[in-house]
């Protein structure tokens, strides 16, 4: 990777193979030419999620499209961690926070969860292309799966039960609802497929976490003595997933 890295990247729905010819799309043809100024023969590398990462030489240049030729793959695919992240909508510059970093910290799959203190909507539009170029940036091989929201019960009612279903309980050890261990303690034992499910900013309600907390499949973790923000909630949990399981 670090032979490459000063080359420019960019994520592509087509097929990667040696030889292979793409014309890409009108947007990352005016990236390339007029704000990265690249030329005929310069190269670039692409990804697609799929067949890992591949060097590629442009061919030919015009006002609406930049036609690259396929080379040498660079890096072959690795599949990240099975970890998914699932929030409850928050102000639109922090639920983009929340996907972005979740994207650079490995989440697989990202879903958003209207809870019952949800109180703000999240625009799906521009959320894909936050994604893609947070992994074109951070050097993943692949692009996280996005949702459109779906309702807690939603959620429950389809939930593979060999996924686990972390979720950070702000009652934390003190809860009415019973002891949550430390995120720390809590994760060291918990592998992949799993999940974690960050709340509203509002927190829970007493329903919501005695729901979960009867489901076999969920595992309540507290995130110390203090009341964290919901992004910075995810973000916390995420990176300490990842330090005990995943791919750091």
């Amino acid at each position: 990777m670090r032979k490459f890295y000063k080359l420019p990247r960019l994520y592509v729905m087509d097929a990667l193979a040696p030889a292979d010819q793409i014309t890409l799309d009108k947007p990352q043809s005016h990236y390339l030419s007029r704000v990265l100024r690249r030329k005929i023969g310069d190269q670039i590398r692409l990804f697609n999620g799929n067949d890992g990462e591949w060097l590629a030489a442009i061919t030919h240049i015009s006002k609406q499209t930049i036609t690259l030729k396929i080379g040498e793959q660079s890096r072959r695919f690795k599949p990240p961690p099975d970890i998914w992240l699932l929030f409850a909508p928050i102000k639109h510059t922090r639920n983009v926070f929340i996907i972005e970093k979740a994207t650079e910290l490995g989440a697989k799959l990202i879903q958003p969860v209207v809870t019952a203190r949800t109180t703000s909507k999240i625009s799906m539009n521009k959320m894909q292309a936050h994604i893609i170029e947070a992994a074109e940036q951070t050097e993943r091989m692949d692009v996280p799966q996005i949702r459109d929201p779906q309702t807690l019960d939603e959620i429950l009612k389809t939930w593979d039960e060999t996924r686990t279903l972390i979720f950070a309980d702000e009652a934390g050890e003190s809860g009415e609802s019973g002891e949550a261990k430390s995120a720390a303690a809590a994760l060291a034992n918990i592998k992949a497929p799993a999940a974690i499910f960050i709340g509203p900013e509002g927190g829970f309600t007493t329903g919501e976490r005695e729901l979960l907390r009867a489901k076999s499949y969920c595992v309540p973790i507290s995130l110390g003595p203090r009341i964290l923000r919901a992004d910075t909630a995810a973000i916390a949990t995420l990176a300490l997933w990842q330090s005990q399981s995943g791919d750091w």
